[in-house]
């Protein structure tokens, strides 16, 4: 009885205590923060079609901005859970979608008809039509998205960001 009451003393006890609430609370907030740094490498985010319209809206060689909802937005999230992407129409059945954001900071860049050129009104870098830099600070091109027919409706293929192809 002597020898329990030298190994579980008070201080020791509380030591413990301490120690034991420290391992929990690192336990509680650890869980959450690993889960955000592990979740995009566990549960890769889809990769969706959305549809932005009949072929016969959109005229050949005109570029127009298009609106879709992002993917796994919540109905409360109002005009923040729509983005755009500006759709150019080549030839027949041949589209070409460039995301709305600049590959500078992300602002999003307006498109010029007259000139046919893409410009970012933060910082002025201004893009071709076929959206390659033609100056200012963007380090590469706009990001384009896949597109396709179905139905004779046209598709763009949405990632939650686009990739540079």
């Amino acid at each position: 009885m002597n020898f329990t009451r030298k190994l579980l003393n008070r201080e020791t006890f509380i030591g413990l205590f301490i120690v034991s609430l420290g391992g929990l609370g690192s336990i509680a907030l650890g869980i959450p923060i690993l889960g955000f740094f592990l979740g995009p490498i566990i549960q890769q985010p889809k990769e969706v079609w959305r549809d932005v319209g009949p072929v016969d809206k959109f005229k050949v060689g005109s570029t127009v901005q298009v609106a879709f909802e992002y993917s796994g937005q919540l109905q409360w999230g109002g005009s923040t859970k729509y983005t755009s992407a500006w759709l150019r129409r080549d030839s027949g059945l041949q589209f070409t979608a460039f995301a709305v954001y600049c590959t500078h900071l992300g602002c999003p860049v307006h498109w010029l008809a007259e000139p046919e050129i893409f410009l970012c009104p933060c910082h002025g870098s201004v893009f071709n039509g076929n959206g390659t830099v033609v100056g200012g600070p963007a380090p590469r091109p706009l990001f384009k998205y896949d597109v396709r027919i179905q139905n004779s409706r046209v598709q763009i293929k949405t990632e939650p960001q686009p990739l540079v192809t």
